[in-house]
């Protein structure tokens, strides 16, 4: 009993402290709710492109702080490409897909102001294309949207407008809560978590073309002179149920010389739509028609105002990073690049974002930036579409490729001269070879020549024998041996090689002549080698200098040449005349 009891007191005490903790977050729950909606403009817009964009802007009264939830029937979250939202300018933090409270079948964001508190904001959805819808039997197109945000409060005022390129005739909107032929309703005191998905049937005035822009390549050159020419790859995929025949695209209104070009490469036709202080309206029209399904590259090149410069070294180019856009990029890319010899000062390298890339040449810098998702909203939505470019660029670097190619001219130009006026070689005098006397007959001169070409194969054999036993490749013993048989060999060959050159004397003639030149090359030789071996002495021990040393090689060399190309062309002529 006495243990039944405690069990019931100690129930009653836990009871008494976790009751006012429970009621304490029950009053907190119940506090969230300090503002009302007042007025919602709910706008939902139809581009050229078949994409959806829906705005509201909401204006609330009371404290807003903490954070705010709005959403659509859930069917609408797979059709999402990209949500923004900001108050006076300043951007949002939010969070996509989040629980809508206690309510299922709703798509929601929670958008965030624990940091700031604001009385207006606006929160823009971007849609993809799928949405639209084409009849061909009735030739109308249909597009699925939200009727009305939801919320988790009630909100007093609904301004909802629906846009379409061009405007358009027999409009019709179908909607839960009746159906209308206007452009434009209200709809007061809208109930919190309102589901209410509606269609509209129209028929456009222009042209509604569904496309996707899958890629954009955008490169900006700046040259010396500081003119600005830009370069728009777009990669275009028809979604359309026809074919397409023409494409929308926008530009900066200060573009000029626009030329659009296929894949190509051929010109394409390019008509201006309009022109306004934001942008410039083309309308392109491809050589061959776009069917349904495919995909094609189109280029656009034009150019835009000079960079200013804002003091003698140093150039500011403030532009909006892409064109205007009617639709929606998947990937985006924009490459500059300034004059050569140019250096970026903004942005800096330590401040550069992972979206921005610094690539560095010798002479050449190159800025990329890269982006996922550019659309229709970076020129509303106060993003980060705008960028301030600014490098430094010294006006002499004009000068620098005429400079190097005025220097590359002028070294040809020496060297040619240099090759002209070269000192020219004196051709080796003809040798003639005069016909044998009676004294002398063909087996003389074979005997001469095949003795002679056996002496300068043994002396070539002599000096590798020498250079083996320097080397200690061959053992002592052997080296005597081998050179004593070959120095044998040279003097027998000596021997034979004089008595036939005294039987040429004898002979007289052209033959004693002939005998006298090759005397005088052979004196020239040994005077080359003597002095080579002197030269190679005297450098070893000190007495004479490198350059000195490396200058008699060479006229020795020329020498030593000059005499055994003498010699050769003489056994060559007795050769000749033997055969």
């Amino acid at each position: 009993m006495k243990r039944i009891t405690a069990i019931f007191a100690l129930t009653i005490f836990s009871l008494a402290i976790f009751l006012p903790f429970s009621l304490s977050i029950s009053t907190v729950s119940a506090q969230d709710s300090g503002y009302s909606i007042q007025h919602v403009n709910h706008q939902v817009e139809v581009m050229y492109s078949g994409l959806v964009v829906i705005s509201d802007t909401i204006q609330v009264t009371g404290q807003l702080t903490g954070g705010f939830l709005i959403g659509f029937p859930y069917k609408y979250g797979a059709h999402i490409l990209k949500v923004v939202a900001y108050a006076a300018n300043n951007p949002l933090q939010i969070s996509l897909g989040v629980p809508f409270e206690d309510k299922s079948g709703f798509y929601a964001v929670n958008i965030n102001f624990s940091q700031a508190s604001s009385q207006v904001f606006t929160v823009i959805f971007i849609l993809s294309n799928d949405l639209v819808s084409y009849d061909s039997t009735t030739q109308l197109f249909s597009v699925d949207f939200p009727a009305y945000p939801s919320f988790v409060k009630e909100a007093a005022t609904i301004n909802v407008t629906l846009l379409v390129p061009n405007d358009a005739i027999a409009m019709t909107i179908t909607k839960d809560d009746g159906t209308v032929d206007k452009t434009n309703f209200v709809k007061n005191n809208l109930a919190a978590f309102t589901y209410s998905p509606a269609t509209a049937t129209f028929l456009p005035v222009g042209s509604l073309q569904i496309v996707d822009i899958t890629q954009l390549d955008r490169k900006i050159t700046i040259s010396p002179a500081a003119d600005v020419a830009s370069s728009d790859s777009y990669r275009i995929v028809n979604n359309s149920p026809s074919s397409l025949g023409s494409v929308e695209i926008s530009l900066p209104s200060a573009a000029s010389n626009i030329v659009s070009r296929d894949e190509f490469g051929r010109t394409l036709t390019t008509q201006v739509l309009s022109s306004s202080a934001s942008a410039k309206l083309l309308n392109v029209t491809f050589t061959s028609t776009l069917n349904s399904g495919g995909s094609t590259l189109l280029t656009i090149e034009y150019t835009l105002p000079r960079v200013s410069s804002e003091q003698a070294t140093s150039f500011a180019l403030n532009f909006d990073l892409f064109p205007p856009l009617n639709c929606y990029v998947d990937e985006a890319s924009i490459t500059i690049v300034p004059p050569e010899g140019a250096r970026f000062l903004t942005p800096q390298l330590s401040s550069i974002d992972p979206s921005l890339s610094l690539s560095r040449e010798i002479f050449q810098e190159t800025l990329s930036i890269n982006r996922q998702g550019v659309s229709y909203i970076d020129d509303v939505y106060p993003s980060e579409n705008v960028s301030q470019i600014a490098y430094d660029y010294n006006p002499l670097w004009l000068s620098f490729r005429p400079t190097i190619w005025i220097w590359a001219l002028t070294a040809v130009g020496c060297a040619i001269v240099a090759f002209w006026r070269r000192p020219k070689t004196s051709a080796p005098p003809r040798i003639v070879v005069p016909k044998l006397s009676v004294d002398l007959s063909p087996d003389h001169v074979r005997a001469f020549t095949e003795a002679y070409e056996e002496k300068n194969r043994i002396t070539s054999e002599l000096k590798l024998l020498e250079i083996r036993a320097q080397k200690g490749k061959i053992p002592r013993r052997r080296y005597k041996v081998q050179r004593r048989t070959l120095e044998v060999r040279f003097d027998a060959l000596s021997k034979d090689i004089s008595e036939l050159k005294a039987l040429f004397r004898s002979a007289g003639g052209n033959y004693a002549g002939l005998i006298r030149q090759l005397d005088v090359a052979e004196t020239e030789l040994n005077e080359v080698e003597t002095n080579t071996r002197s030269a190679e002495g005297r450098h070893r021990r000190g007495a004479l200098p490198l350059e000195e040393y490396k200058k008699l090689l060479a006229d020795y060399q020329r020498r030593k040449e000059k005499a055994e190309t003498t010699v050769n062309g003489i056994l060559l002529r007795l050769r000749e005349e033997i055969r």
